[in-house]
C-alpha cells in the first residue's frame, strides 16, 4: 500500500482532460481523497468522476471505491449539497489497510466546466510536486526512460544536440515531457529547473563530460540539483574523474556525481531494464 504522503500528482492529467469532454453530456459528482493518515491506497489529491453511468480516476479501488460510488451516485440521484465523510481503512470496509481517508463528495451539473477545472486545480494543490527530471540524451536508452517516466508522476526536460531525434508521436500533449534542441548540449544546464534530477547518457562520451562539468559548475554556484546520475561503467567515471579532476573541481565536488546510475541488483544490458533500474533509483531517493 501506498503512504498518504505519496500523492500521485500528474497521473490525473489526460482524466481530468476527458471528465472536462464528459461533463458536457451529463452531470457527475466529484470525489475527491482530502487528508489520509496512515497506510491508505492513495493519498491526498487523488480524485475520481462518477457518472450514473461511468467513472473516470480512481481512488485506489477496492470497497472504498465501491462505497464511494454508491454514495457519489446517490447524490446524483436525490440531490443535495457537498459534504465529507471519513472513512476507516477496516473490517467493516473489507479492506486491511489500518489508514483513515476523508473523501469530499462535490455534485457537478451537466456542463460545468469552470467548477470541475476549479476543483482540478484544488485537488493539484493537496499533491505531491512530481519529480523534476532533466534527462540529457536521445538514444536507446533515453527513448526507453522516457516512455516509462512518462507515465509516472514526473515533469521531464529532454535534451538532446541533435535535431530530429525525439519521439513525440507517442508522447501526448499533456505528458509533462519537454523536448529541448541544445548545440553544444551543455548549455542547457543553466537553465534546469531547480531541484532536477539530472540524467547523462547522450550519444557521446565527450558530450557526456561536458554536460557533467556543466552540472558541477552549477552546483558550485547555485547548489541546487538534487541528483547528478552519469550512464556508464565504473572505468568511464575513473576517467572522467581524472579530467575533471584537471578542470579544478574537488574530490567533495565529483563525489556529487552517481555512476553507474540504476538500481543495485536489476541487471541487463537492454535498454528497456536499463530504464526501469535508473526509473527504480529516482523513485527510491525520492522516497
Amino acid at each position: 500500500m501506498h503512504h498518504a504522503d505519496k500523492a500521485e500528482g500528474d497521473f490525473h492529467l489526460n482524466t481530468l482532460n476527458t471528465a472536462v469532454d464528459s461533463l458536457g453530456t451529463a452531470p457527475a459528482c466529484w470525489v475527491e481523497v482530502i487528508d489520509a493518515q496512515g497506510s491508505v491506497p492513495r493519498g491526498a489529491g487523488t480524485w475520481m468522476l462518477v457518472f450514473a453511468d461511468k467513472l473516470l480516476g480512481t481512488i485506489g479501488g477496492g470497497h472504498l471505491e465501491f462505497e464511494a460510488m454508491a454514495r457519489a451516485r446517490a447524490l446524483l440521484a436525490l440531490g443535495g449539497n457537498a459534504f465529507e465523510q471519513r472513512f476507516a481503512l477496516g473490517p467493516s470496509l473489507g479492506q486491511c489497510c489500518g489508514g483513515v481517508v476523508w473523501l469530499r463528495f462535490e455534485p457537478l451539473a451537466q456542463g460545468d466546466m469552470a467548477g470541475l477545472r476549479a476543483l482540478g486545480q484544488r485537488s493539484a494543490g493537496r499533491q505531491r510536486p512530481a519529480l523534476q527530471v532533466a534527462l540529457f540524451g536521445a538514444g536507446h536508452v533515453g527513448h526507453a526512460l522516457v516512455e516509462l517516466l512518462a507515465r509516472l508522476p514526473c515533469r521531464l526536460h529532454w535534451i538532446d544536440s541533435r535535431d530530429a531525434v525525439f519521439a513525440p508521436q507517442w508522447l501526448a500533449p499533456d505528458s509533462g515531457v519537454d523536448c529541448e534542441h541544445s548545440a553544444p548540449v551543455e548549455a542547457a544546464v543553466a537553465d534546469l529547473a531547480a531541484h532536477a534530477q539530472v540524467l547523462i547518457m547522450s550519444f557521446s562520451h565527450a558530450e557526456d563530460l561536458e554536460v557533467v562539468a556543466a552540472c558541477l559548475q552549477r552546483q558550485r554556484e547555485r547548489a541546487d540539483l538534487d541528483f547528478i546520475g552519469l550512464i556508464g561503467s565504473a572505468t568511464k567515471w575513473a576517467v572522467f574523474r581524472k579530467r575533471l579532476a584537471q578542470r579544478g573541481f574537488s574530490e567533495q565536488e565529483l563525489d556529487q556525481v552517481t555512476c553507474p546510475i540504476g538500481l543495485p541488483g536489476i541487471t541487463g544490458k537492454e535498454p528497456e531494464v536499463i530504464a526501469v533500474a535508473v526509473a527504480a533509483q529516482l523513485l527510491q531517493r525520492r522516497g
